[in-house]
């Protein structure tokens, strides 16, 4: 068996499922990324490069697509090389958001191909229309109705998909719903876990530890998608009321999703100018490697997790992994996880006040949400360990490896692949 897994950021989300497949007998596993990917060790990638950059003057409605069309040209170099040399996938499966199987099945029409369908843009009920301090413009909405061309583009031309939840699952047209599966990528979870023990020791000294009343808070970049501007809000209500409290922030200062600020040079400058925090009781760790990243997870009272109408964080279930107390955004990703009062605590996304005393609540009587911290470590992210997924994922391909084309109703296609995980 010969499986392609195309990812710009390779291994990106296959991380797991590639480990996995490149351990069995007889099957041949093969990445291709951008230059830029990191690999993963033990599995050979063919890594590919733009010929040119984007045209910078582009009508800023197509420069997406043009970026795809730059990926899906360099990426079909690569596989008329790799065609030209004899190799054939059986399967490939691949990232298309950035445009890479744009021309896939025009080199090898015969491979199965199966997405992985991360998200489609709605102007309503989903993140561009949910936050009223960044209200979107008609140009906003234009600019993404036409992003989805290429989203459409990738659903018409896999012969199925995959979506990690089901809230991601439903924001797809209707139309092809009924091609995707829900699996999520899953997490490593077999190195979280709670430690009494625990202690981190901060650059400046500081030096806290598990027991101590530590407020977490994590996302890849510290922006308003994540709620960063609402946390800061509350962090400034929880620093008045309990005076002994530190805050552990841990993201960078680009920008992920949505825009920069207009008046900074980054969120954490501009919510700083806004808010007055204790500087000695607030800690912003940037980018961690993952052995203290885990350690910070190990020392939190309380991890405040936010996030808009979007794509659900890796972040969240690590945290739920290693026993963190989850204070979360009643937001419908995070609902479909998290349970109020059974496995989490949830507040309205906008709700400074409410957030900021379910915190202070869980700072000042930890022992009242033990059960929800071990339920929410037992009973919910071990849904989503890597183990799973892998065992989720093998279901969803026949033996001989091939994707179903198609099934008449997508819960039916979650049931082959072994259920959606349930919320």
């Amino acid at each position: 068996m010969r499986v392609l897994l195309i990812h710009q950021n390779f291994p990106g989300q296959f991380r797991h499922i590639a480990a996995s497949w490149a351990g069995r007998p007889g099957w041949q596993v093969l990445g291709l990324g951008r230059e830029s990917a990191p690999g993963l060790p033990g599995i050979s990638c063919i890594r590919y490069r733009l010929h040119r950059p984007p045209n910078r003057e582009q009508h800023h409605y197509l420069r997406q697509m043009e970026q795809a069309v730059l990926h899906g040209q360099a990426v079909a170099r690569a596989l008329l090389g790799l065609k030209a040399q004899g190799y054939r996938p059986d399967i490939v499966i691949a990232h298309p958001g950035w445009g890479e199987t744009l021309y896939l099945k025009d080199v090898y029409p015969d491979a199965r191909l199966i997405h992985f369908c991360e998200w489609f843009y709605r102007n309503q009920e989903a993140d561009w229309a949910f936050d009223p301090e960044f209200p979107s413009t008609f140009d906003d909405r234009a600019r993404v109705r036409t992003w989805n061309a290429l989203h459409t583009l990738n659903l018409e031309n896999c012969d199925a998909g995959v979506s990690p939840t089901r809230w991601q699952h439903s924001r797809h047209p209707a139309a092809y719903r009924d091609k995707i599966a829900v699996i999520h990528e899953g997490i490593e979870t077999e190195g979280l876990a709670p430690d009494p023990e625990a202690r981190l020791t901060l650059k400046d000294g500081t030096s806290l530890r598990a027991g101590d009343p530590v407020i977490t808070y994590v996302a890849r970049n510290l922006e308003p998608y994540r709620g960063f501007h609402v946390f800061m809000r509350a962090l400034e209500l929880i620093q008045r009321r309990h005076k002994r409290c530190h805050a552990l922030i841990v993201g960078g200062d680009e920008v992920s999703y949505g825009k920069r600020p207009k008046d900074a040079p980054n969120w954490r400058e501009k919510m700083l100018r806004e808010v007055s925090l204790d500087p000695a009781r607030t800690h912003f760790l940037g980018k961690l490697p993952y052995d203290v990243y885990r350690k910070v997870l190990q020392v939190s009272a309380a991890h405040v997790y936010l996030t808009y109408p979007f794509v659900l964080s890796w972040s969240m279930l690590e945290a739920m992994a290693s026993g963190c107390l989850l204070i979360a955004s009643r937001t419908e990703p995070v609902q479909e996880v998290v349970r109020h009062g059974e496995n989490g605590v949830l507040a309205d996304f906008f709700d400074r006040e409410a957030i900021a005393a379910r915190t202070v609540e869980a700072l000042e009587a930890p022992a009242d949400f033990a059960g929800l911290r071990e339920r929410a470590r037992i009973e919910t992210s071990r849904r989503y360990c890597r183990v799973e997924a892998v065992a989720r994922f093998g279901a969803f391909l026949d033996v001989e490896g091939n994707a179903p084309v198609a099934r008449a109703d997508s819960a039916e296609v979650a049931a082959a692949a072994g259920g959606a995980f349930p919320g």
